[in-house]
């Protein structure tokens, strides 16, 4: 049975300008400047540029006109106050960039490439070859189906069916494997294998042969599985061979390329370009924190639009009702370019005021660079000290990096979680990672440590840590286990 009753709700809902300032202090700065282009694009009232000075209006303005303040008041209706969009004292400009550069620095540009792929190479030797238009297509087929790094992944039945229902073209898989041949012959060398050994086993059959050659060959053919897990002494008793033998095979091995098809790729590909957020200098032990403002636009209102409020206040009673709706239209993008102004300036000062908590807290490793001086730290730390939200700290720190003097950082590698070494003191997870680092950078390569060692050597250090958790960081660090980590 439906009831009608009265409920009351308490509900806290973000306005959008706040809304607007969350994701404008997520995006980094390279990402910022597309965000601005995209505003002044969609808000007419919002310019890129320097605040125009008119050398008239400043004369008349010095005259009689600006003493008027009662005939101002007259003019107004109860919907706005025009001085709230054309207030000088209102600065609507906002020049977002760093204190020490001006218009005389000298810009960077990101740099941008292009050229040809691997595919594109291969399909050139392809036109070389006297082939029929069929098996034409059917090769440069066999090249689509090649990933980034080279490699055919798909079954040769998989093709023929394709091949038969996509483009027509009834084939056998005799005629597929012939033409895979072919391609396999193509440079680069490995091309078109089905998988690592293949790979490197074509790379070594355009070598020239020798004792190291015949021998690294026989290695792929016959004991790749035990040469992949290291099991080197398997190998040297079955080959009946020394290890010196075994280690000039494995340094043939190991210059192979595993990925030809990114050979090309490498060099012709854009690389990913990093912005940093903050600078950091050290100016005689001083460390001076700057927010970088590189390639992002000055920002106005529109000067036109502010006019056009101007004319309307001069012609009070003259207006239609079109009229009155055309400029309800224009406060309402003057409304949004002075928010979005305002965001822009909220973004700059809650980004300089996080990253200088941040540099506080880390100053003895800012100071040094020294990873072992990091002090375990969590958002919360920095949320508390400039009294702002868990999120919106997160919000800062996502994506952003910093340039010091020592290298260009992701914010979020500074925090990490502590723990007690067996003196008591507290100390970062990143300083156990750096010094675990450390010790597989220096251990004996013919008898690397095992995690069991690890653990120990930690402890003896202080840090008591199971063998686990080092497997753990060391997962995290990238560093295999110690059986792949052994060298001849």
């Amino acid at each position: 049975m439906l009831r009608q009753r009265l409920q009351q709700k308490l509900q806290q809902k973000l306005s959008p300008q706040q809304i607007q300032l969350m994701k404008l202090l997520q995006v980094p700065t390279i990402a910022l400047e597309q965000r601005i282009k995209q505003e002044v694009e969609e808000n007419v009232a919002l310019e890129e540029g320097e605040e125009e000075v008119d050398m008239e209006d400043n004369n008349d303005d010095l005259d009689s006109d600006i003493d008027a303040p009662d005939e101002k008041e007259d003019t107004s209706d109860d919907e706005f106050d025009l001085s709230d969009y054309i207030d000088p004292d209102d600065a609507p400009d906002y020049k977002y960039e760093s204190n020490n550069n001006s218009k005389d620095d000298e810009e960077y540009e990101i740099p941008f490439v292009s050229g040809s792929t691997f595919h594109d190479l291969l399909r050139n030797q392809l036109a070389m070859r006297s082939l029929s238009e069929e098996d034409i297509k059917i090769a440069e087929f066999i090249i689509g189906n090649l990933d980034d790094s080279g490699y055919l992944r798909r079954e040769t039945l998989a093709m023929v069916d394709d091949l038969a229902f996509a483009h027509g073209i009834e084939t056998s898989e005799e005629r597929i494997e012939g033409l895979i041949t072919m391609i396999q012959n193509f440079e680069p060398a490995g091309v078109c294998a089905r998988n690592l050994q293949e790979c490197l086993q074509l790379q070594l059959i355009k070598k020239e042969e020798t004792e190291s050659i015949i021998l690294a060959k026989k290695i792929l053919d016959r004991f790749f599985d035990a040469f992949t897990k290291k099991h080197y002494s398997n190998i040297i008793k079955r080959l009946n061979i020394t290890e010196e033998d075994l280690k000039e095979a494995i340094e043939e091995i190991i210059k192979l390329n595993p990925k030809p098809g990114n050979s090309l790729s490498e060099s012709m590909a854009i690389k990913e370009h990093i912005v940093p957020d903050f600078l950091l200098t050290n100016e005689n032990g001083k460390l001076v924190l700057n927010l970088n403002g590189r390639n992002a636009p000055e920002l106005r209102i529109s000067r036109t639009y502010r006019n056009m409020l101007e004319a309307y206040s001069e012609q009070k009673g003259k207006n239609t009702k079109q009229m009155k709706e055309a400029m309800t239209y224009v406060r309402q993008k003057i409304d949004s370019a002075k928010w979005f102004i305002d965001a822009i300036k909220q973004r700059q000062n809650t980004l300089q005021g996080t990253m200088q908590a941040i540099l506080e807290y880390q100053y003895e490793y800012f100071q040094s660079g020294d990873e072992t001086k990091l002090r375990p730290m969590i958002l919360k730390d920095i949320a508390e000290i400039v009294s702002l939200d868990i999120s919106t700290i997160s919000r800062v720190v996502n994506s952003k990096y910093i340039q010091t003097p020592f290298g260009t950082f992701k914010l979020k590698t500074f925090f990490s979680e502590g723990m007690q070494t067996q003196s008591g003191e507290e100390v970062s997870t990143r300083e156990i990672k750096k010094i675990l680092q450390n010790s597989v950078a220096s251990e004996n390569k013919h008898k690397p440590l095992t995690d069991e060692k690890l653990a120990a050597l930690l402890k003896e250090k202080g840090y008591n840590i199971a063998r686990r958790t080092i497997a753990k960081y060391r997962e995290q660090l990238d560093i295999p286990v110690a059986r792949l980590r052994k060298e001849l």
